[in-house]
């Protein structure tokens, strides 16, 4: 009988010890038939009105519903409990399986509309009086009210005012949960859930569908949590396996308490959906009460007369059991083996007349199955047999008009399954009405699947024949670029350039007129993508439509993103360097466009990507042996990307590289022609770095192209960059940008001075303008720089210039650049040079001790005391202390480190014994004297 089918069926308890005094709600049951055809007969509970309940006073009119409110927030309490179980049911099911999560944010954004919307708004009702025994005895009648017409409509609200007012209705139930009013929680998800019954903007359905399920969700999480809660013995929760046996009376009666209000519900389709989001709960019940409940709850929908509306219920009820019972799954079968039987609904009168009524196409009507029908395909699909898989598409097979299932099956199948049969799919489009659901998607959902995996081998060129029939005649550009976006990938995968250069073409024929590529950028441009990725570009470059596609890219922020995109490509894929003049000039051409479309509002760390991408096509380019047309390029690129810095910093080092290899082929040797390309080489680099900004950047180039020019022999062009350096040192500011944060300049002035101390000492002298004219100018400099004056910096870097005139008074220089005479070898250890090195050393040691005597004051003694032993080792180390103004010198620099307390004794300690050490080596017996003349003061 059909009233039997929907009937609530008993579930078996065992309430163990059971007594008529324990604290449960005493009740009186009334039996209440519903008048509407297959409602569900059931027993509803609600106190009298007219009789007094004889414990209500004991229990305060407490029911199971309520009874632990006050014990703990579900909502806080058990957060712990409820995460680790919400690990637990994901991993019902293996990661291979595409949670509804993932589909959610796609409906959303494709289902949309523009019309007006309505919603059913549940009026505020007021209650007089304040005892909980009245909210008891009233709750039934509470949801009564809810059905009987206590609700006003919202009407011409637009989407998002649609999309808010149903969040807001999220936000009242977790609002209503947390403040105990359970009943006003049901009532706003029987009043949500009725909305699906509606379809008056139906291409926003689907949209609708998800929204609605996500508060079906979230009531369905509070309720589980609630009454797991309640099974806590001593904070101690259930195992996650718990049986129904551990579960205590309280929890059961509350969680049948909910079934049983749920069951009063008199519309179908709310009954079934709150039921259905709380299915889960039935394991506190029975062990097999899900397995009872999915196909009785299949069964229910078969009254849903709608059937856009019954196949999102099948989509729901599917979810649902994936997360609760996915080994189930004999009642997903059903459930779809069902919406197989009700299938030719969908193109019966009453359909097409509501589509009449709203103005909507068959083709744009059918798409709106295909989220739901696509999910109950991948429930059932998920690791199921072939054998099955076989079967179901057989049995869609035998259904006529049968497109919108055979794209609902290639979207939920395993890409194996597909490919495999691939021809078979391409016959069941062939012969699918094209009055209904579009061939075109049917060939886009087969290309989706032959990007996943590969067709027989022998199948591939009529694979591709046969749908490229199809898509070369769409006429629609939106409908043709979308499939050809997909089918591109299949074709560079399986075929040679020939087909590609083919497909390129037909995309230019069909995009160009009207400039429909406007339409379609981000689908132009992820077909462009796809062929980059698999082809590598040298060998892509090579077919004659390639430059008239990237025509195809007006806007120039679309056309800059495909240009990082081929240079991100080519720098990837291209393992040798290239001199090809037609790939070099397109990549140019690539390139100018990327640093054209800098301005002064672009972002610095896109300046800095456009140029690394930049950098690494220069890095790419080599014509080998031939120099001269090496550097012809780079002149030419420094012309072409002159707006960004760090390519022009690049261009510089590969110029200065380009001397180097021209010199290590040379061996040394110039001869005049290779000798003239190097000079050309350092004017490069002389003429670049002014236009440079950072002037660190500046201050290192012209270091490293001095040094370079040096090695090359072109000593004037050498000193040309040192006099540039040492002229721009006074304009170094007191504070630098690093990072996008500003920090002080005198670390990095004293970095870079040391490095060129270390390159001056190999520099000979020019013979017109004196003995040590750059070290002279450099000393000039460091002296009327502007130091910080908390900063020791200045006579840190004087420390350093004794450390280098002392290298230079050697006999033969620690190091030497190759074929250049130093001024070791140029003087010869000449006296008069000797002196002028003296006389530089008295200079820079009177600077060290005036600016020792500027710290005795109090609050900088330990900055004395540390410089003053920095000064010690330093004429430790360099100087001859045979000298006894010298000699003298040190012990007094000695006593002073150590004079106020500041001075480390461990230091100390280990400097004595290392000059202990010294005066034992020969020739060094005056480091005994000294050891003597150096005595060790305690702090006190």
């Amino acid at each position: 009988h059909k009233s039997d089918v929907y009937k609530l069926e008993s579930v078996p308890l065992d309430f163990g010890d059971y007594h008529p005094l324990k604290p449960i709600t005493v009740t009186e049951s009334k039996t209440k038939k519903m008048s509407r055809k297959g409602s569900t007969s059931s027993t509803s509970s609600s106190s009298s009105s007219s009789m007094m309940d004889p414990l209500s006073s004991v229990l305060d009119g407490t029911d199971p519903l309520s009874l632990f409110a006050a014990a703990a927030d579900p909502l806080t309490a058990t957060d712990g409990i409820r995460k680790k179980r919400d690990k637990d049911d994901n991993s019902a099911v293996g990661s291979d399986f595409e949670q509804w999560s993932s589909k959610r944010s796609e409906i959303l954004s494709r289902y949309t509309t523009t019309e007006k919307l309505s919603i059913v708004s549940r009026r505020k009702t007021t209650t007089s009086g304040s005892a909980v025994s009245e909210k008891v005895r009233t709750r039934l009648e509470e949801l009564d009210d809810l059905e009987e017409g206590s609700q006003k409509e919202l009407l011409n609200l637009t989407q998002q005012d649609y999309m808010n007012r149903i969040e807001e209705l999220n936000q009242s139930l977790k609002d209503a949960w947390s403040s105990d009013q359970k009943v006003k929680a049901l009532k706003i998800v029987i009043q949500c859930s009725k909305l699906l019954s509606d379809t008056t903007v139906i291409q926003f359905y689907p949209s609708k569908f998800v929204l609605i399920t996500d508060i079906l969700d979230t009531f369905g999480k509070l309720v589980y949590e609630r009454i797991l809660s309640m099974c806590m013995d001593n904070r101690v929760s259930l195992s996650d396996n718990f049986s129904p046996e551990t579960v205590n009376d309280t929890a059961k009666e509350t969680c049948l308490n909910w079934f049983f209000k749920i069951a009063s519900i008199r519309e179908l389709i709310p009954r079934f959906y709150v039921e259905a989001a709380i299915l889960k709960c039935n394991k506190f019940l029975s062990k097999t009460g899900i397995l009872e409940c999915l196909p009785r709850l299949t069964s229910v929908i078969r009254g849903i007369g709608d059937p856009l509306v019954a196949v999102y219920a099948r989509a729901y009820l599917c979810r649902v059991g994936m997360e609760v019972a996915p080994q189930l799954k004999e009642s997903l079968n059903k459930n779809f083996f069902d919406f197989l039987l009700t299938f030719k609904q969908i193109h019966g009168d009453t359909v097409q007349n509501q589509l009449v009524v709203q103005c909507v196409e068959i083709p744009l009507y059918l798409t709106l199955y295909s989220p739901a029908i696509d999910w109950i395909l991948q429930c059932i699909a998920y690791r199921a047999p072939e054998v099955l898989l076989t079967e179901m598409m057989e049995r869609c097979k035998k259904l006529g008009n049968n497109a919108l299932l055979l794209n609902s099956v290639m979207s939920a199948f395993r890409a194996e399954f597909i490919a495999a049969r691939s021809m078979d799919f391409i016959g069941m489009i062939k012969e699918c009405d094209e009055s209904g659901f579009p061939k075109h998607l049917l060939f886009r959902s087969l290309g989706l699947n032959l990007a996943l995996a590969d067709p027989p081998e022998n199948d591939h060129l009529q694979i591709l024949n046969e749908a490229w029939k199809v898509i070369t005649k769409l006429k629609n550009p939106q409908d043709y670029i979308n499939c050809a976006e997909v089918w591109v990938e299949y074709t560079c995968r399986h075929f040679t350039k020939r087909e590609v250069n083919t497909v390129l073409a037909d995309v230019i024929k069909h995009m160009t007129p009207d400039r429909a590529f406007e339409d379609a950028y981000p689908q132009v441009k992820n077909l462009f993508l796809q062929i980059c990725k698999i082809f590598l570009f040298m060998y892509l470059y090579f077919q004659e439509k390639f430059l008239p596609f990237l025509d195809m890219f007006q806007k120039e922020s679309v056309r800059v993103e495909v240009c990082k995109c081929i240079m991100e490509s080519f720098i990837k894929h291209q393992q040798e360097s290239t001199k090809d003049p037609v790939i070099l000039n397109a990549l140019l051409h690539i390139c100018k466009t990327m640093h054209d479309s800098v301005n002064a509002l672009t972002l610095e760390d896109e300046k800095r990507l456009l140029a690394a991408l930049i950098n690494g096509f220069i890095k790419m380019v080599s014509f080998g042996r031939d120099f001269e047309q090496q550097l012809s390029f780079y002149v030419e690129a420094r012309s072409m990307f002159c707006n960004l810095e760090p390519v022009l910093v690049q261009l510089i080092h590969s110029v200065n590289q380009l001397a180097m290899e021209t010199r290590k082929v040379m061996r040394g040797n110039h001869s005049r022609k290779t000798a003239a390309f190097v000079r050309a080489c350092v004017a490069f680099c002389f003429i670049t770095i002014p236009s440079l900004s950072s002037i660190f950047t500046r201050l290192n180039l012209y270091l490293h192209s001095g040094q370079v020019a040096l090695a090359n022999q072109c000593l004037s062009q050498a000193d040309a960059f040192f006099k540039a350096a040492v002229s721009l040192v006074p304009e170094v500011p007191k504070m630098i940008s690093v990072d996008g944060k500003m920090r002080p300049s005198d670390a990095f002035l004293l970095e870079f001075l040391c490095n060129f101390f270390s390159t001056l000492l190999v520099v000979p002298d020019h013979p017109e303008q004196g003995v040590l004219f750059l070290v002279r100018g450099l000393l000039n400099v460091i002296q009327d720089y502007t130091w910080e004056d908390n900063s020791d910096d200045k006579v840190r870097i004087y420390t350093n210039v004794l450390h280098l005139l002392s290298a230079m008074t050697q006999e033969t220089y620690i190091y030497h650049v190759d074929k250049v005479d130093s001024n070791d070898t140029l003087y010869g250890g000449d006296s008069k040079f000797l002196a002028e090195i003296s006389k530089l050393c008295e200079t820079v040691i009177a600077q060290i001790l005036d600016h020792l005597k500027t710290l005795g004051k109090e609050e900088t003694l330990k900055r004395q005391s540390q410089l003053a032993l920095c000064f010690f080792n330093t004429i430790l180390a360099h100087g001859d202390l045979r000298n006894n103004k010298l000699n003298q010198l040190s012990v007094n620099l000695w006593n002073l480190a150590q004079k106020h307390g500041f001075a480390d004794t461990k230091t100390m300690v280990k400097t004595l014994e290392y000059i202990k050490r010294r005066s034992k080596q020969p020739d060094m017996s005056h480091f005994t004297d000294l050891a003597l003349r150096l005595p060790l003061q305690s702090r006190t």
